[in-house]
């Protein structure tokens, strides 16, 4: 790895958005994929489109941030599960049988962040009728929803179009109960690195996770009858307080109690990893690694140096096989293409 000094950003015509970390370590591939076709900053105000696109969004998003803090984990959840699929194309957020926002691999997922996001398209369409994609909203909206949680508030690339379909049969990213070797082959695959995964599984600070997903950590670890050696005892004892034996209730617990319950952008799931407190099988073992653990101490001393590295990593991910020009369209309605929208 390659140590940088000072915060650069730098776009056109490579789009490269290189970034320090101080004393911190960026990977060499300090460039979006390679397959990307060019995004820009102020996109819709350079032609002239949808100018104030982004105070609009920001607006929107206060109010319902206002009333319900915990959009901010869902929308990372849901930007997520859009890019790391088929690329970042708005298709999770279609309707219909067979697509991906109605399969039961993503149940739960969104809530009231596509409440939020079809709230904003309609808000745009009448502003700024058929100007911007549902995509450039997905990624707008959880720049704003993480800033107003304590995070960076980091330049946003525009100039997405949005897919033409959805299919439940991409899903294929890994369960929350892989292994960290698991985790980082499927960020690899996608043409992340090292460092996008250890910075975005950092969202974990203000998230929730379903008992099952860490349920052999505290019975039946890699089926020994017995818990997870290296998970702390207190912890332990908490989470098997909060996810009996044998319990019919799949019960959702906080990923950093005390931070999480205010859905806090902080790096405090850092600190528990080095404090061996994970919830996640995947979480605790970023401790393994030699690369890894050096980024999650790094991070766990340093909420800058995460706050920097989260701006890098979440560009990196919101560039992943994007769609411009006549390669997507800009949809009417988030929920339907406009091919299939009923009221087009």
């Amino acid at each position: 790895m390659e140590k940088y000094l000072g915060f650069l950003v730098i776009l056109r015509p490579l789009m490269i958005l290189a970034l320090s970390l101080n004393s911190g370590y960026v990977n060499a591939a300090t460039f979006l994929p390679p397959e990307d076709k060019p995004l820009e900053r102020h996109y819709y105000k350079k032609l002239n489109t949808c100018a104030n696109v982004e105070p609009f969004v920001r607006h929107q998003v206060k109010l319902f941030w206002d009333k319900d803090k915990t959009v901010t984990a869902k929308l990372l959840k849901l930007l997520y599960a859009d890019c790391m699929l088929n690329g970042c194309d708005a298709s999770n957020l279609l309707v219909g049988p067979n697509t991906e926002r109605n399969s039961s691999k993503n149940a739960g997922m969104g809530g009231g962040a596509y409440e939020l996001i079809d709230r904003i398209k309609k808000v745009l369409e009448i502003r700024c009728p058929r100007a911007v994609s549902c995509t450039d909203i997905l990624s707008l909206a959880t720049r704003d929803a993480v800033h107003f949680a304590g995070g960076p508030s980091y330049p946003v690339f525009l100039g997405r179009r949005d897919g033409f379909e959805s299919n439940a049969a991409w899903i294929d990213y890994p369960s929350p109960s892989m292994s960290w070797e698991e985790g980082l082959a499927y960020f690899e695959s996608k043409n992340l690195d090292v460092q996008d995964f250890v910075t975005l599984l950092g969202a974990h600070s203000m998230g929730q996770a379903h008992c099952r997903f860490f349920y052999d950590r505290l019975y039946n670890f890699k089926g020994t009858g017995k818990p997870d050696p290296t998970m702390k005892r207190s912890t332990l004892v908490t989470l098997r307080s909060q996810c009996p034996k044998n319990s019919k209730t799949d019960s959702a617990v906080y990923f950093s109690p005390g931070y999480g319950s205010n859905y806090t952008f902080s790096n405090t799931f850092y600190g528990k990893v080095v404090a061996h407190e994970s919830v996640l099988r995947v979480d605790q073992q970023l401790s393994y690694g030699a690369d890894t653990n050096e980024l999650v101490n790094e991070f766990a001393h340093s909420l800058e140096q995460f706050r920097k590295a989260f701006t890098l990593s979440i560009n990196r991910m919101g560039g992943l096989k994007v769609l411009t020009g006549k390669n997507g369209e800009i949809r009417r309605d988030c929920k339907f293409t406009n091919k299939n929208n009923p009221n087009l």
